[in-house]
């Protein structure tokens, strides 16, 4: 029997490794504390396989999450849907460890985006990820990264679909959001993953730590909730666990946060991907999965 919160529960950003990592123990233990909605991110592509070097190699890590986002949704009293693309990492390791130039770094992953946005157009996949290295990088690495960027806000433009960013920490992205409407995109449907508790320019998806839900919560602006739940059993503690967010949405509501809860879970994935986590959530907690 899983908890009912009384509300959606939506993580917005965590991997799932099905075949090494916790897999569907992890969205169990999500479900068993009042977890509904899952946002699944595919892990960096050389967590799942070789480092691509061709697009096409991108491919079957696509196929793992969203396969993996469906067992989640035979779970869940609501669903979860996948977010595919290329993490900004990458070009470190093309350049650094696989000789590439930062172009043809770039353009790899370019192409690597392509394929993901294959997926949102058939439907099998709700948004784009991408983004810039949140370290210090070579100037040439920057403008390839910065590059990428603005092919996802292209691409989110023409499939009208959400576009989480990777990037360094910040309070203000202004520059990017300014990319995104530049691209034809809705800047407010750019993600920022890992954000702290509020953020200039794009949508923040607050890290659940509770000093940075406080003032996400208290600043009254669209905000979404994620762990960045990593699935890796190599390295167990990393991040934050699955339990994380119903936990967290548990306290926000014993402190008197109901409107912050409802923007967070509801108002918020409406605005930014288009979801009705009411309208997908059963209705009865014992329909779930033990």
């Amino acid at each position: 029997m899983s908890e009912d919160l009384g509300t959606p529960v939506l993580d917005d950003h965590l991997h799932l490794d099905p075949d090494r990592g916790r897999g569907m123990a992890a969205v169990d233990d999500f479900a068993r504390l009042g977890g509904t909605h899952l946002i699944v991110v595919n892990k960096p592509s050389w967590h799942l396989g070789p480092v691509p070097s061709d697009p096409e190699e991108f491919r079957p890590v696509f196929e793992t999450t969203v396969e993996a986002a469906r067992a989640a949704s035979d779970r869940l009293r609501g669903r979860a849907w996948p977010v595919l693309g290329v993490h900004p990492g990458l070009v470190s390791r093309l350049v650094d460890d696989e000789g590439y130039t930062a172009d043809e770094a770039g353009a790899l992953m370019r192409a690597g985006l392509d394929v993901a946005a294959e997926f949102v157009a058939e439907g099998r996949a709700l948004g784009l990820k991408s983004g810039r290295p949140h370290y210090d990088v070579t100037d040439a690495v920057r403008e390839a990264s910065n590059a990428v960027t603005r092919h996802a806000f292209e691409h989110g433009a023409a499939l009208e679909c959400a576009v989480q960013l990777h990037t360094e920490a910040s309070e203000d992205l202004t520059d990017l959001a300014g990319w995104a409407r530049d691209a034809g995109m809705d800047p407010s449907r750019v993600v920022k993953h890992y954000a702290a508790g509020r953020l200039a320019g794009p949508t923040p998806s607050v890290m659940s730590e509770k000093d940075r839900l406080v003032r996400a919560a208290e600043a009254g602006e669209p905000f979404l909730m994620e762990t960045d739940f990593v699935d890796d059993p190599d390295k167990p503690g990393m991040v934050m666990g699955p339990k994380t967010v119903p936990r967290r949405v548990r306290w926000l509501l014993a402190e008197g946060y109901e409107a912050a809860v409802r923007t967070a879970h509801v108002e918020t994935p409406r605005a930014v991907y288009g979801i009705d986590t009411e309208a997908t959530l059963a209705t009865d907690p014992s329909a779930e999965t033990d």
